[in-house]
Parts: structure tokens; sequence; C-alpha cells
């Protein structure tokens, strides 16, 4: 048995997968933003409950549209990610025409085309905290890659072929646990 030792609270060496959540601006605009607390929910049927810890753009238009997108980040859109994450969501030239973004199938909210697990969201019930914001949320659509669904290729092999990230103790890790860099450092390379 290991000694255990009382420490300061945090969730480190608690990795949490990260997700970009797609909203649109008054002016139509997408806007994006690099989040990681989101765990799932049951009510009857699958749901989400996210927080969203300080006043973020992202924040306001849920609040406003009761709806948005979460696209699951891989290595791939990591530095992608680290920018939406690190970039103001009130800059109108945050988002820019070289990304890829399509509308949502069933609710309207922009979707990362390169992420290749998309949840399409509706805000139903939120509560503050005394900083955040807690929002309930009804999965309304579900997008995967194809690829993701063929069954004759084992589980290991399509998590592993879209190389989710995670993050604990403001670093990025890998689906096998490699450190890939800290946040806001990802978007410099």
């Amino acid at each position: 048995m290991s000694e255990k030792i009382s420490m300061p609270v945090s969730n480190d060496f608690c990795p949490q997968t990260l997700f970009c959540y797609g909203t649109y601006c008054d002016d139509g605009r997408p806007d994006f933003g690099l989040f990681c607390w989101f765990s799932y929910i049951w009510d009857g049927e699958l749901g989400v409950m996210m927080c969203i810890g300080e006043d973020k753009q992202t924040r306001d238009n849920i609040r406003k549209n009761h709806c948005f997108s979460a696209n699951l980040v891989t290595e791939k859109l990591l530095p992608l990610a680290d920018y939406l994450g690190s970039t103001d969501g009130r800059n109108p030239e945050k988002i820019g025409s070289d990304i890829a973004v399509e509308k949502g199938q069933k609710l309207d909210v922009p979707v990362l085309c390169d992420s290749p697990v998309v949840f399409e969201l509706e805000a139903v019930h939120s509560f503050m905290l005394d900083e955040g914001e807690v929002f309930f949320c009804k999965i309304r659509n579900l997008l995967m890659d194809k690829a993701l669904t063929d069954q004759s290729v084992s589980l290991e092999k399509r998590i592993g072929s879209i190389a989710p990230v995670s993050t604990t103790c403001e670093t990025y890790f890998s689906w096998d646990g490699r450190a890939l860099g800290g946040w806001g450092e990802i978007m410099k390379k």
C-alpha cells in the first residue's frame, strides 16, 4: 500500500478530455473556445454537464442561443485548439477563413470539420456558481467520422487513429500519455 499525504486542493493527475465549444456570435461569426470541464450525465438519456469558469464570449453565446457544439480535440487539432483557447473570443479576427467550419446537422451551431467526434448540444438548465456557470445539456446529435463506426477494427485502433488529447497540470497529453506541451505553447509551434 502506498503512503498518501495531504496536498492543496487541485485536480492534478486527473486528466480531462479536451473539447472546442462552438457557438455563433450575434453578428453570425463562429466562435470556438477550448474547455475540459465536461462530463456525462444520465437523465433518462445520455446528456452532458459542463462548466465555464469565468466570463467568456463562449459562455455569453451559450446563454443567448442555448446551444453549442462540443468538438473533440485530437493531436491533429491541438495547435488550432490551443490557439482558440488562448485567443479572446471577443476579437472579431479570431476565426480566420483558413479554419474549416461547417454548420451542425440538427442545431444551428458551428462545427470544426477536422474534429472526428462532435456533439450538438442544447443547454436546457444552468446555474451560477460564485464565478462559473454549470450547464446541463441534451445531446441533440452526434457527428462521427464514418471510419470510427467500423466494428471490424478494434476499439483500441479506432481510438488510437484519432489520438484524443487530454490535459492536467496545465499540460496537454497524448492518448498514450506523452506530454505534448504546455497551455499556450503549442500554437506557437
